[in-house]
């Protein structure tokens, strides 16, 4: 029997699907891709590319029959590739591996709703969970990992979206909600261990919609983008501390579009030390900015031709691996080396000209690195956060 989610009033447009997705230990990451984009209708199909050896490698998973352009996949960290079709009335899901030549299939089952949305890669890499709205709820949906397909975990009042995880263990799961009614949309944190408790996370100012980026669980640290200050402003905080959010200048360069992509890693409980990469949307296009909160300064840089846009990772030592496609390199990753904490330094492309924003630079590539298994620091929710204002430091 196919489960029937609560149905909301009226499905709320999908957002685009990231052009890559990255298992959270980086070891791999996948997309769809088809063998002619300009086709006027291209036939879609999963790529699987593996980013913890050597050198990095794509291996196509076509079945007999194209996918859709908007099919979800997302890798696990066994190899495996989950897959969301819309049949239909039905999301579908399957596990898609390589076999030899070919590509296997394992079918989950299917889940009868309006909207759904998979939820970021899980800390553990062997489960996958999905929000699909109600009329006054949000359910969280096991899709991948549970014993006798999917299946809900929590129902969450209010409509959600987002979506961050907040530990290693993936228990403490961050959502963006809005109340049924209306109100401002606060973040708040959902434990899935205690059937879905809900604690607020966010709590800015009365009227503000405060929400949750990225969530660091090694240091802490937190992205936000909260309007408190009178408009929407990037910020951070830190999990379980009494001192304010700050909303560094900085961060918001003038006619540019500033969204966080990626945390370096294992920082345990020095979320200032923190190297975060961003994505930086203007009329030139796209390109990377690298800072740390206690730099007090971004840093600019142009973006690897072919770079799969909002795509990367960190490596525990502060290296940045952006994936790119490009002639000649259908699967490879260009490396950043953080600037210095405190200083004026500019990093550089491995084995790369340029640097400079905008300007076009020869991309190199570099093995990326495996992450540890780094340990735990459990949040405790930023209730009533002060605000401060544009002359924190940061």
């Amino acid at each position: 029997m196919v489960p029937v989610a609560p149905s909301a009033p009226a499905a709320p447009v999908r957002p685009a699907p990231p052009v890559l997705t990255i298992a959270a230990d980086h070891s791999y990451a996948a997309r769809l891709t088809a063998a002619d984009r300009e086709a006027a209708d291209p036939a879609w199909f999963p790529e699987r590319w593996t980013l913890d050896g050597p050198e990095p490698y794509a291996v196509p998973l076509p079945l007999d029959q194209p996918e859709t352009a908007d099919s979800d996949v997302l890798p696990l960290s066994d190899g495996r590739v989950l897959i969301r079709r819309l049949v239909a009335d039905r999301h579908a899901f399957s596990l898609l591996y390589p076999t030899g030549p070919g590509t296997g299939e394992l079918p989950l089952g299917s889940l009868v709703c309006t909207d759904l949305t998979l939820l970021p890669p899980t800390p553990d890499g062997m489960s996958a969970y999905a929000l699909v709205p109600g009329e006054r709820s949000t359910g969280i949906w096991l899709v991948a990992g549970g014993a006798f397909g999917p299946e809900q975990v929590a129902d969450v009042p209010g409509h959600c979206s987002g979506g961050a995880w907040l530990d290693r263990e993936g228990r403490l799961l961050a959502l963006d909600r809005q109340l049924h009614g209306g109100g401002p949309v606060k973040a708040v944190a959902v434990d899935l261990g205690r059937c879905g408790e809900v604690t607020p996370l966010l709590q800015i100012a009365p009227g503000s919609d405060d929400r949750l980026l990225l969530a660091d669980p090694d240091s802490g640290l937190l992205l936000i983008r909260s309007d408190a200050p009178g408009h929407e402003r990037l910020g951070w905080g830190v999990l379980g501390s009494c001192l304010p959010v700050r909303f560094p200048e900085c961060l918001r360069p003038a006619d540019v579009t500033v969204t966080p992509i990626a945390v370096q890693p294992g920082q345990m409980l020095m979320p200032e030390s923190c190297a975060v990469a961003l994505r930086l949307d203007g009329a030139a296009g796209s390109w990377v900015g690298l800072w740390r909160p206690s730099g007090r300064r971004l840093h600019q840089y142009a973006a690897p031709e072919g770079w799969l846009t909002g795509a990367g990772f960190w490596s525990r030592e502060g290296a940045l691996h952006l994936p790119y496609a490009q002639p000649g390199a259908p699967c490879a990753l260009a490396v950043l080396e953080a600037p210095p904490e405190a200083g004026a330094g500019s990093g550089a492309w491995a084995e790369a000209e340029g640097g400079e924003a905008h300007d076009p630079a020869t991309n190199g590539t570099q093995p990326s690195a495996a992450a540890g298994a780094p340990g735990v620091c459990r949040p405790v929710p930023l209730g009533q956060a002060p605000l401060t204002g544009s002359a924190a430091a940061g």
